[in-house]
């Protein structure tokens, strides 16, 4: 806005507005037999949320190992988001299981929903040997058991998709300088059900676990 001073115009310079941080969210597709998978329930349900001041988008990963990656990727180039964060499914967890390393190593016998099977295979020829979660997860683990939220750490994400899909993003965002850390979710009460021994949590309750642990990270990366 023009302003006088002694008769003479001053324009006041036009602030330079600033990035709108993003917050990336994924989740993956059913797979294993089952009809959903609570990580992309999770994700779908926190797509535009406002947390720590950061907007969270979703995205939905299929549960294959090249497509998936390539899909995650494209996403962080084009977004430029503050930190990503990665959900998958982990039957047999009793809570929230936060990962500490990706390895760079895909060995299952279960093939990916497009029936390719990696066995004794590197994520990325030549890569360093693991990564660590680049999230502040000491932090993540305090905050959610502050709250009441089922939670503990893990030491790796496995050898299937998860830990495919997680490795290459720290791979990709060591350059870069950005956060990520990757969330094994539990099964939801209706895929556990008839299975003993199983545990599982509703999904209201891992949305609310999800989102504070969001606000948690916003607050400190």
């Amino acid at each position: 806005m023009a302003r006088k001073a002694g008769g003479t115009v001053h324009n006041s310079p036009v602030p330079t507005p600033r990035r709108a941080a993003k917050v990336l969210l994924t989740g993956f597709e059913p797979f294993g037999g089952e009809t959903v998978n609570p990580s992309l329930l999770v994700a779908q349900a926190l797509d535009g949320a406002r947390v720590g001041g950061s907007t969270v988008v979703a995205l939905g990963l299929p549960v294959a190992y090249a497509e998936a990656t390539d899909g995650l990727l494209r996403a962080v180039d084009a977004l430029d988001p503050h930190l990503v964060l990665g959900l998958g499914q982990a039957a047999g967890a009793t809570g929230l299981r936060l990962e500490r390393v990706a390895l760079n190593c895909s060995d299952a016998a279960m093939p990916d929903n497009t029936g390719v099977v990696l066995r004794r295979q590197p994520v990325v020829a030549g890569g360093p040997a693991a990564y660590l979660a680049t999230l502040p997860l000491a932090r993540l683990l305090q905050v959610l058991r502050a709250d009441g939220h089922p939670v503990g750490l893990s030491r790796d994400a496995g050898r299937y998709v998860c830990n495919h899909v997680y490795y290459r993003l720290l791979h990709h965002a060591a350059p870069l300088g950005l956060p990520g850390g990757f969330v094994h979710l539990p099964l939801l009460p209706a895929q556990a059900a008839g299975r003993p021994g199983l545990a599982s949590l509703g999904l209201a309750q891992q949305v609310a676990a999800v989102r504070a642990g969001l606000e948690a990270l916003c607050d400190a990366v």
